[in-house]
């Protein structure tokens, strides 16, 4: 494939809210808007060119990211109401609900569960980035439920960190009225550790065998759109990163093993059962996945690997890589608190519209 070529595969896939490849045959220009061609084209040209010129792709990126635009805030007011029961009686995790407090009579709207990183041993559901996405996605029509989890504290607690978010959309569902939300659609957004239940969440069903049997018999856990943000996608390939985020090759287990109770070699299926790249198929809900190209803790392979599965499974799906930005990003900010380059609300606000509520 010439450069030129390899340019314009690139850029779909950097900017692949707008699901157009163009492309240069017999000399004329030809845009392709079907998706499935888009995807077969993707996986036999495209994916080894971004590997292999992440440079490239991020300007293309941040091109596409200068054009968003502004996103149109506020259309309500939020407000928050803290700690809310929503597991067994006795669990200590609660959960906080961001809502739209001057919603008119009658209006329901889609409900996000938003799951918190901390690497599976720490984080809480009112830090920072959850609060920057709960008020942000609160004030453009949406009911958001912020949740506390099972946490690692010296034994492996797989899967029920996954029961508990499970659990967490089921109880808007069984509450859908009380809290006016529309339980025909419900999202799920999460950082880090949160982007990798996030991501469980949307690719796996009954049929998983990782459905919780207690709490609200016959509600379905399905969502019906996703957002990871630099979440482990794949135990088994996550990969150390260089000082400038350029992941090297070295598997890196994390809390991997802790999570689990055993090493990649004692139990390789159990790791696989816990990574969403192994459980892909093509009835799940569209993801949009969201990596800094600098972040040393995830790295960005792990995205990159997601979106390929998704794309061969025929799931709709975006791609965006952020050049320079690192681990632990909100909607708005980054890690240490400083305003990000371009806001990213328009983005994930605008998929949620999307695939939620059919703007």
């Amino acid at each position: 494939m010439g450069s030129s070529q390899g340019r314009q595969a690139a850029r779909v896939i950097a900017v692949a809210v707008i699901l157009i490849l163009i492309t240069q045959q017999a000399g004329a220009k030809m845009v392709i808007r079907d998706e499935n061609i888009r995807q077969r084209y993707l996986l036999s040209q495209g994916w080894s060119y971004l590997e292999q010129n992440i440079e490239d792709v991020c300007e293309l990126e941040a091109q596409a990211i200068a054009s968003w635009g502004k996103v149109d805030l506020p259309r309500y007011e939020a407000a928050v109401e803290m700690n809310i029961d929503f597991l067994e009686a006795g669990r200590k995790e609660k959960l906080d609900m961001y809502y739209p407090a001057n919603a008119k009579k009658g209006e329901r709207f889609p409900g996000i569960v938003i799951i918190h990183g901390g690497g599976w041993t720490g984080g809480d559901k009112y830090r920072k980035r959850e609060r920057n996405i709960g008020t942000n996605l609160a004030r453009t029509g949406y009911v958001c439920i912020s949740i506390n989890y099972k946490l690692i504290k010296g034994k492996p607690i797989w899967p029920q960190n996954l029961y508990d978010c499970k659990n967490a959309v089921r109880f808007l569902r069984k509450y859908a009225d009380k809290y006016h939300v529309d339980a025909n659609n419900i999202g799920a957004i999460g950082g880090s550790a949160g982007g990798h239940l996030a991501s469980m969440l949307g690719v796996t069903g009954p049929d998983a065998g990782l459905e919780p049997e207690n709490l609200y018999p016959g509600i379905s856990t399905r969502v019906q759109a996703v957002v990871d943000m630099y979440g482990i996608t794949n135990l088994l390939t996550r990969q150390y990163a260089d000082p400038n985020g350029r992941p090297n090759g070295n598997f890196k287990d994390g809390t991997s093993s802790k999570l689990l109770g055993v090493s990649r070699q004692e139990n390789q299926l159990l790791w696989q059962q816990a990574s969403p790249v192994f459980h892909v198929t093509a009835d799940d809900p569209p993801v949009l996945i969201l990596h800094g190209t600098a972040d040393t803790t995830v790295d960005y392979y792990q995205s990159i690997e997601f979106a390929k599965k998704l794309s061969g499974a025929g799931v709709p799906n975006e791609l965006h890589l952020l050049k320079n930005l690192g681990h632990t990003f909100s909607l708005e900010f980054d890690v240490s608190g400083e305003k990000l380059s371009k806001d990213l609300r328009p983005l994930v606000i605008g998929f949620f519209d999307k695939h939620l509520k059919g703007e």
